[in-house]
């Protein structure tokens, strides 16, 4: 039986959670949260010990595997010391607060014989792994360019209810890191990787010190290139868009995956929506990827989703805020390496 812990019990957990006790061969054995009163609820309506620090956990609970969901100022410190004392870790998007920390779990993950697993859950999208496979197959031939949009709806209350999201020191950023990031991952994974970006974010709506709209160009290895469009001022939550252009078709994503060829044929793969339970409504991929990981805890090499290949669209992020918020990024890296010896 493999002993499971979840660090953070804030909204995310709850997908943990919810994976762990559908799968027969894991036991949830402890939960950690810096807030007293979340977690002694947590610890009560689950029937686990709760603990106010990982240090705590780790030495008396003994996880086999840590699940990491607090915010994202927390997670490089939690995920290299679990990663030092053995403990497998799957940690929350991103993989850590910028790019010094995102460096620290890079080298952790490198010295340490457990597996770690980042939460780009979008990636087991049924839609999204056709695509993938159609693209790494060469039928649609060379890719020539890409696009992406994130077009969503927030508002104060959202910030309100949990003040670390709306600032550089505990969020690391805003909507490109938080909500966005996952569409930057999946246009690097299924186009390729970057090596250069130009772009900008802004404040334009919201009472945040973050942003809350950006836009950027990305240059891949490959030649090909990217457009990129966020914004969290919309009136509602409209599907976001991958659509990928190529020598022989057009691969399109709005939930579903369509997939136009230069013949006229018309090739479709739908996005399944069967999740049950707590927040049921963000799907079934992070389940997958949970029980994936797992399921490959004694295979002898490294899960496929690294920290290595996370810190990339850290470091595109990072790049945007650079040239649009240069005085809050100094300032938030100035305070890494304390935050990660924290």
């Amino acid at each position: 039986m493999t002993r499971s812990a979840v660090i953070g019990c804030g909204d995310i957990s709850a997908l943990h959670l919810d994976a762990i006790a559908k799968m027969p061969d894991a036991e949830l054995v402890a939960i950690c949260d810096v807030d007293a009163r979340r977690l002694d609820a947590a610890s009560t309506r689950l029937g686990v010990p709760g603990f106010a620090t990982h240090g705590d956990l780790f030495e008396a609970a003994k996880p086999d595997v840590v699940h990491i969901c607090t915010p994202h100022s927390q997670h490089a410190a939690a995920v290299i010391d679990a990663l030092d004392l053995g403990i497998n870790v799957i940690v929350e998007k991103p993989v850590a607060r910028d790019p010094e920390q995102a460096a620290a779990v890079v080298a952790a993950a490198e010295r340490s014989t457990a597996k770690i697993a980042v939460c780009f859950q979008n990636r087991y999208n049924t839609p999204v792994r056709a695509a993938k496979e159609i693209l790494d197959s060469g039928r649609l031939g060379e890719v020539t360019g890409a696009s992406g949009t994130v077009i969503w709806h927030r508002t104060p209350e959202y910030y309100a209810a949990a003040p670390w999201r709306g600032t550089w020191e505990h969020g690391g950023g805003g909507l490109l890191m938080n909500q966005a990031i996952h569409t930057l991952d999946l246009l690097q994974w299924l186009v390729g990787p970057v090596d250069s970006v130009s772009g900008s974010a802004a404040t334009r709506a919201l009472p945040i010190e973050v942003e809350d709209t950006a836009e950027m160009t990305l240059r891949h290895e490959n030649g090909a290139q990217s457009v990129f469009y966020a914004t969290l001022a919309h009136t509602a939550n409209e599907p976001v868009t991958i659509d990928i252009v190529a020598e022989h078709g057009h691969l399109s994503i709005r939930e579903n995956l369509t997939v136009r060829w230069n013949d006229g044929t018309l090739e479709t793969v739908d996005l399944e929506l069967t999740a049950t339970g707590e927040r049921s409504y963000w799907g079934v991929s992070h389940e997958r990827l949970i029980t994936d990981f797992y399921t490959r805890l004694d295979e002898p090499h490294a899960f496929w989703i690294t920290p290595a290949e996370a810190a990339r669209t850290v470091e595109i992020i990072s790049d945007v805020y650079a040239s649009s918020y240069p005085e809050h990024v100094t300032s938030t890296l100035s305070s890494s390496k304390r935050s990660i010896n924290a």
